[in-house]
């Protein structure tokens, strides 16, 4: 087991704030991360048929044993609970008191936003960074073996074939945390949609398209996009305002938060098939966007990353909105830096008046241009 990089950003929001929700995908290590920086705190899993009884049926009972605070893992699953600690955190002043985990991020904000806000504090926990599943291994991973594994700790952890483990989490993802959130009867066609969007990443969203090919209603799918969203499987990258007297698409962008699960899904069944197959750009480009997501997760921070693109096509794959200023970063699957590369630099320093930008790729080599663009290696993207 590693420390997580979130770690020290959990342990300083437990100093200011009475409980704290530490929220991300099923397996992305969010118990593991509470009992390692809470080890002295009780722990309750509501997973547990008879700890959600309990609670359900005797919320002042259950509370009463943990008075001095707890960690409530997937506390989604008994909405009950939040009003009843309102009532605690309000009556003693201690901060850190609970620590709450959960994998559906629509529940969980709905109940805390009706009864613990203001109260409780967020942090995102997604899947290992490369930098993470580097250390626990202790060797350096090919860009390939990368994106091929993803992030999931247990692949690592138990030495798991992703192959072998992927395919059973998209299973038990579908037979059970998407009938949590929303009784889907067709279970067959919504797997297919989840694999339809494995061939889509990197593109814009067109949920036209996406139902004519899975075979029902615009209103399905977007209904389906945010099942998918809000339990951490797909996120959609947003098209940055800034016009510069341009029309702009308006339409987001599709992403897996694992590219380990798009390869599963796409059928990937070995490392070395990846550097043949078709969508390996796209796949290149989504761990990119991963990694610099997890960037800011683990320091919780908030998210403020987007594209850009015109109606004629000029394109930014990458927008760092830092406030007061927009910094540009385009992402390059090949390992051999060639003047392409600088193409969509030229048209946006031409209408912004910047010289700057960095291009994320997939050699090994840090090289700083005349042009004041920085080239910048893959398994170095945490220093950008």
């Amino acid at each position: 087991m590693i420390t997580r990089i979130a770690a020290k950003q959990v342990k300083e929001l437990s100093e200011s704030f009475k409980a704290i929700a530490i929220v991300g995908p099923r397996q992305s290590g969010k118990t593991t991360l509470a009992r390692d920086v809470f080890n002295g705190k009780r722990y309750v899993s509501f997973e547990n048929p008879d700890n959600r009884r309990f609670m359900t049926e005797d919320p002042r009972g259950f509370l009463e044993i943990y008075q001095e605070g707890a960690i409530f893992d997937e506390a989604q699953r008994v909405p009950e609970l939040f009003s009843y600690l309102q009532q605690i955190l309000d009556e003693n002043p201690a901060r850190g008191q609970f620590i709450l985990t959960g994998s559906n991020n629509f529940l969980l904000q709905e109940n805390i936003s009706q009864s613990l806000a203001g109260r409780i504090a967020y942090m995102y926990l997604l899947p290992f960074s490369n930098k993470e599943a580097e250390t626990l291994m202790g060797k350096r991973q090919t860009l390939e073996e990368a994106i091929f594994k993803g992030g999931y700790p247990a692949i690592y952890d138990n030495n798991i074939p992703p192959n072998k483990w992927l395919p059973n989490y998209i299973s038990t993802y579908v037979e059970r945390d998407v009938r949590q959130i929303k009784n889907i009867s067709d279970l067959a066609t919504f797997e297919k949609v989840i694999k339809l969007c494995a061939g889509r990443i990197g593109q814009l969203l067109n949920m036209s398209s996406l139902a004519i090919e899975a075979g029902v209603d615009s209103k399905t799918i977007a209904s389906w996009l945010s099942i998918l969203q809000s339990s951490f499987i797909i996120y959609l990258l947003q098209p940055h305002h800034q016009n510069f007297h341009k029309r702009l698409v308006k339409m987001p962008k599709l992403y897996f938060y694992d590219t380990g699960l798009v390869c599963s899904l796409l059928g990937i069944a070995h490392v070395d098939q990846i550097p043949l197959h078709p969508q390996k750009g796209s796949l290149f480009e989504n761990f990119v966007i991963n990694e610099l997501v997890k960037e800011r997760f683990n320091n919780n921070e908030p998210h403020n990353l987007y594209f850009w693109r015109d109606n004629t096509g000029n394109e930014i794959d990458i927008v760092i909105d830092k406030g007061t200023s927009l910094y540009p970063v385009e992402i390059k699957s090949g390992k051999t830096v060639t003047s392409d590369y600088f193409k969509n630099f030229d048209f946006w320093n031409k209408i912004t008046g910047t010289t700057e930008g960095t291009v994320v790729y997939g050699g090994d080599q840090i090289q700083k241009r005349s042009n004041g663009i920085t080239i910048l290696p893959w398994n170095d993207i945490n220093t950008l």
